[in-house]
């Protein structure tokens, strides 16, 4: 039996060990980025939250572990999540579909607030990432939801407010389709003029192919990094286009368009950026 129909919980831009750079690119582009996490699996994180998703900038330090699944990708967007309330239906529903799913893992990270150090807690349920051409796609149950969504931590001076869209490439969108077919039944994918549509709560995954990238956002393109398949970019709602073009002036190679701003892969850690009202 399918899952229930996909909501996004977040994305992920996978950044090595270019944390320290990539929490300054970002702050630059007007994120409010949590305080660095420390994961018990080894790796760290900062977290641009918004109101039901986020996005995860996500690496290793110096003083810390090396996760080999970030290790094996390049920078860039690389992480797919999904929300689910119990990882363990999620595994077993994948592992019936017959797809290639990995044992339920789970880990934790401190969160320190007024002074207090808790555990925020986390299962997750991930496909294996050496069968799935375009990243590691997973969903994740939260164990302390109310450590991670802080309102203090969703206002940002670009006014980014949600995930809009996440837009794959593949040379064959209806083959890449089929995955998620199998995770949540037929009529989850939508065929739009030569691309896939799969809705995710207030998200779209975009399954698109090269050249449909290249003719959206040319030189702002993500590099491919010899991948034929890859999560290329990533669109965001803000509440004011005008403030977040003001926030972003001086972002170099940034494009400000009647009803978006773009911003380069080569300013975001190989993830092209759409801001959008």
């Amino acid at each position: 039996m399918p899952l229930p129909a996909p909501v996004l919980d977040h994305v992920v831009i996978d950044v090595r060990d270019q944390i320290d750079e990539a929490m300054r690119g970002f702050a630059a582009l007007g994120f409010q980025l949590t305080p660095r996490g420390r994961h018990t699996l080894g790796s760290v994180n900062h977290l641009a939250m918004f109101a039901t998703d986020y996005l995860e900038l996500l690496g290793f330090a110096p003083d810390g572990a090396t996760r080999l699944e970030i290790m094996r990708f390049p920078a860039g967007l690389n992480g797919l999540v999904f929300k689910t309330g119990d990882a363990d239906i999620v595994h077993r529903e994948a592992q019936a579909a017959g797809l290639p799913v990995l044992p339920v893992q789970a880990f934790s990270r401190p969160v320190t607030l007024d002074g207090v150090s808790q555990d925020a807690r986390f299962r997750t349920t991930r496909l294996d990432a050496d069968k799935i051409a375009m990243g590691r796609i997973y969903f994740c149950e939260h164990r302390t939801p109310e450590l991670v969504w802080r309102p203090e931590w969703q206002a940002h001076p670009n006014s980014a407010c949600a995930i809009a869209r996440v837009v794959v490439a593949t040379a064959d969108p209806r083959r890449t389709a089929e995955l998620f077919r199998a995770l949540f039944g037929r009529n989850a994918v939508a065929d739009r003029a030569g691309h896939c549509v799969v809705a995710a709560g207030t998200a779209q995954v975009e399954l698109v192919t090269p050249r449909a990238i290249a003719a959206e956002f040319g030189e702002a393109a993500a590099a491919p990094v010899g991948r034929a398949e890859y999560m290329a970019a990533l669109a965001l709602r803000v509440g004011s286009l005008a403030t977040a073009a003001q926030q972003l002036r001086a972002v170099p190679g940034v494009r400000i368009e009647p009803h978006r701003a773009v911003v380069p892969a080569s300013a975001a850690s190989n993830t092209t950026i759409v801001f959008a009202d």
